[in-house]
């Protein structure tokens, strides 16, 4: 069966709607697909323009008109300003057999005959029209390609902006003076990703409940060496609390978890490659950030946290809870250089897969 990369853009009106933790829930469990590489947004002019002119390919008269919509939704909702917000868009790339087919299976149909829920477009978009059919309002919450050959050449084209418009989106959300604005890290963590689930996007639509914007997102693959850099600071307070050997076998166990390895087994020119373990790292920002991340998420241990946390709903143990999030902005910075937030990931996987392809 053919291995493939799909796509799907979460809308501009689902990320201030805060539906993205049900459509990722949807597209990783229903479509049973890898998420390889994912990164924020605010696409330019150009970028719209030149994908909006990619969307019109069929003949046939109704299907040709649904991609008119689509192109029109582009062109009016992927640039500009709406409520002090320049639009956010979140590209997730999919990989797996038949990943194309089983993307627009799970996306839906545009015209939406059915309100089952069974898609994401039945659940998060819409489409109403008038009697005499004239569309009076139109949302398709996510935007995916029909057929492999469009989604290469969409896929491409993103990589090609994804410097230029992607990344960390700093500046597309304009808050009021004074306001207290922090950005924090958080970390969805290997144990949402052992097989397809609704978990991952489970964790980022509770967290949606603090109020504060997705900024920066990034599937991202812990070296030994970085999960030893992140967790430094847990290995002296584990070696008082355990005795020095013991503490130190617990804090591997840690740096395992999240990389795959252990490093005691690894060895020095190793440890700064990927590791086989998967996580996303999430940048939130807004006032106050810290505090509400770390609200919601619930203390260390999932047995204390309160009933409606992240830990509470998804966690197992001390060291399986589903998430991290940075402690103060402080830490917050440091977190985010040792993972790279900002690293692009995203164009290299897509020109080393599609290379590859053209060489079968």
């Amino acid at each position: 069966m053919p291995d493939e990369l799909s796509y799907a853009i979460v809308t501009p009106y689902s990320m201030r709607k805060s539906r993205t933790g049900g459509i990722v829930a949807r597209l990783i469990s229903r479509t049973g697909l890898d998420v390889v590489a994912a990164r924020m947004f605010a696409p330019s002019e150009e970028l719209t323009r030149r994908y909006a002119e990619t969307i019109v390919t069929e003949t046939e008269p109704r299907h040709r008109r649904t991609q008119e919509l689509l192109r029109e939704y582009v062109l009016r909702n992927f640039t500009g300003e709406t409520h002090g917000q320049r639009p956010r868009v979140m590209f997730l790339v999919l990989r797996g057999d038949h990943a194309v087919a089983r993307t627009l299976d799970t996306a839906g149909h545009i015209v939406n005959e059915r309100t089952s829920g069974e898609t994401i477009r039945d659940t998060f978009g819409d489409y109403i029209s008038d009697e005499n059919g004239d569309v009076t309002y139109f949302e398709p919450a996510v935007l995916t390609a029909i057929r492999p050959e469009q989604a290469e050449r969409d896929l491409k084209l993103w990589a090609e902006f994804s410097d230029r418009d992607g990344g960390i989106l700093e500046n597309v959300i304009h808050y009021p003076a004074g306001a207290k604005i922090e950005k924090t890290l958080v970390l969805i963590k290997p144990d949402n990703f052992k097989f397809p689930s609704r978990r991952p996007g489970g964790v980022i639509d509770v967290f949606s409940r603090t109020g504060l914007y997705i900024i920066g997102f990034k599937v991202h693959r812990m070296s030994v060496a970085q999960a030893e850099e992140f967790y430094g600071p847990v290995l002296p307070v584990l070696e008082e609390k355990l005795g020095g050997e013991k503490g130190r076998a617990a804090w591997e166990d840690i740096v395992e978890f999240m990389s795959g390895a252990r490093p005691s087994r690894t060895a020095p020119q190793k440890k700064s490659e990927p590791g086989t373990e998967k996580c996303i790292a999430i940048v939130y920002q807004g006032e106050d950030a810290v505090r509400k991340i770390r609200e919601v998420l619930g203390p260390t241990d999932p047995s204390k946290a309160p009933p409606g946390s992240i830990r509470k709903e998804f966690g197992q143990s001390i060291m399986v809870n589903a998430a991290h999030a940075s402690d103060s902005a402080e830490n917050a910075q440091r977190e985010m250089k040792i993972v790279r937030v900002e690293e692009n990931n995203f164009k290299p996987l897509i020109e080393r897969f599609y290379a590859k392809q053209n060489q079968l």
